[in-house]
């Protein structure tokens, strides 16, 4: 079994390699399923504070409580993204979950991201960057075309990217790891399974294998992961700070709009 100072260590000499280049390895940070200050909000927004690393946080519209868009405020470093719109499944059993997309008709789906979307404006105003984030990660293509009409500029799931535009006017740009281990109750994949997770999408976008212009997503919950992932998280935070090839970047540069 490899040692998780062997594992960091891996991750040092692919970040060394990025330098060594003269290239410089972009990082973004989302968290999903926000939607109302908490201790653990809190928490997660003190971390990233503390290593300097922008946070985008996945807001549910429907679900959002009074009083985040105020708490949020005070948080310079974070941005409010589009979490679908209430974050349920309207898939038959057996089915994987989905909330944009299956049986549903598209005009009702739309109807749904239209009212997330003013919800989160109202709310947010300037903090909210328009950009969708599919629960669970999913959506039909049949619905991507009608995002930027809604005015949604982005798109954001889990995993490589197929392409950067699935849609004209709609970027996307994906999360890569999820250190979460579902099927253990919010509890920690692994420290080699997640280090070597960064390093292959590291290695790939640095050889041409993978597209190079996605930076490398790391995706939290922190309503659910457990103390493993939460201090995992804090290593990897202090980890990439003090490396000079290493380098984060926020979702509203991300998906700025063109002048």
């Amino acid at each position: 079994m490899i040692a998780p100072a062997q594992a960091w260590d891996w991750l040092r000499r692919e970040l060394d390699n990025w330098g060594d280049a003269g290239l410089q390895a972009r990082f973004w940070w989302r968290d999903d399923d926000a939607v109302k200050a908490s201790q653990r909000l809190e928490r997660l927004l003190r971390q990233g504070r503390q290593y300097a690393a922008p946070l985008a946080l996945a807001v549910i519209p429907a679900r959002l409580e009074t009083g985040l868009g105020d708490y949020l405020q005070a948080h310079a470093h974070s941005c409010v993204l589009q979490h679908g719109y209430a974050h349920d499944s309207h898939a038959p059993p057996g089915v994987r979950k989905l909330e944009l997309g299956g049986m549903r008709a598209t005009t009702d789906i739309v109807a749904d991201l239209t009212r997330g979307y003013q919800i989160l404006q109202q709310n947010f105003a300037a903090r909210f960057t328009p950009v969708l984030v599919p629960p669970w990660n999913r959506i039909d293509e049949r619905v991507l075309g009608h995002l930027p009409a809604i005015g949604i500029s982005g798109i954001s799931t889990m995993k490589v990217r197929r392409m950067a535009n699935p849609s004209p006017h709609l970027l996307q740009v994906n999360t890569h790891l999820d250190p979460v281990h579902w099927r253990h109750k919010g509890g920690f994949i692994g420290i080699y399974p997640a280090i070597a997770i960064l390093v292959q999408h590291l290695i790939a976008r640095r050889l041409g294998y993978r597209d190079f212009d996605e930076p490398t997503g790391i995706l939290t919950h922190h309503l659910v992961q457990d103390e493993a992932v939460w201090r995992f998280l804090e290593n990897l935070l202090a980890f990439l700070q003090e490396h000079p090839a290493a380098a984060w970047i926020d979702a509203p540069t991300i998906w700025k709009t063109p002048d």
